[in-house]
């Protein structure tokens, strides 16, 4: 099952998928997309991020293979939902989208084995994890200026709850930035995957429902301007929209 939550007619309800350009609200209405606003599709835990999770995606930053999982928190300032506006700050030279598949843990997970670890999935969504490329340092990034910017972990539209995704670790994904392919790859080549992460993860934190946990991007980042609407998908789960702005919509003053 698909499922969103979404902003209407002044109170937050679950939605889910229904016709072309519309959904059903849990009271039973209709309502036409276009009058929605779009929140993270669950209540948003701590969010953990990887990076370099991709072999092909390490090349393309020049980075080699590293040890272990190269993991980082992100603040709930940087996350918002579909549709939403991102922040191109003024000052950035190189800004780019990352498409990545999201894991929501279901319930409890604490030093779990990789064999078990699918049983603690609550459910997959998509995300789009926006860096800032000029504060890009070394091996111990990304620094804060880089990866933690508000508005730009951008999550939804749906939550689709797990066992309708039998194996997160075969699925397509790809970017488009004004309607045009830039990027595209599979979750299958992941250099750690689903399981190995949330044993990994657990080991040394208590995870809970609720929590979310990025799973890296592949090849293929191009930097993106005020104006452009991005667009990045995620076989069986949907196509998340993000819409980059500037900063005077921020009412920041140069």
């Amino acid at each position: 099952m698909k499922r969103a939550r979404v902003a209407y007619a002044g109170a937050i309800h679950t939605a889910f998928a229904h016709s072309t350009g519309t959904v059903r609200l849990a009271d039973g209405r209709v309502v036409p997309e276009d009058q929605l606003v779009w929140l993270p599709p669950f209540e948003v835990g701590t969010v953990i991020a990887l990076g370099l999770n991709y072999a092909d995606h390490a090349k393309e930053l020049s980075f080699g293979k590293q040890a272990e999982p190269l993991a980082f928190l992100k603040s709930p300032q940087a996350i918002i939902g579909h549709n939403g506006q991102t922040r191109r700050p003024a000052d950035a030279t190189f800004m780019h989208y990352e498409c990545e598949l999201a894991v929501v843990i279901g319930k409890t997970a604490r030093n779990v084995t990789a064999d078990d670890a699918l049983a603690y999935v609550g459910g997959y969504t998509v995300a789009n994890d926006y860096a800032i490329r000029d504060y890009l340092e070394n091996w111990y990034r990304p620094n804060l200026r880089a990866k933690n910017r508000d508005t730009c972990t951008v999550l939804g539209p749906w939550l689709v709850d797990a066992c309708d995704i039998p194996d997160p670790n075969s699925l397509t994904l790809n970017t488009r930035v004004n309607g045009e392919v830039t990027q595209e790859g599979n979750t299958r080549d992941m250099v750690s995957d689903v399981p190995t992460l949330i044993a990994y993860l657990s080991s040394f934190m208590t995870l809970t429902a609720g929590d979310v946990i990025l799973t890296g991007t592949p090849k293929g980042i191009v930097n993106v301007q005020e104006g452009d609407t991005v667009a990045t998908e995620i076989e069986h789960i949907g196509t998340l929209v993000s819409h980059i702005v500037g900063d005077d919509v921020f009412g920041i003053a140069h």
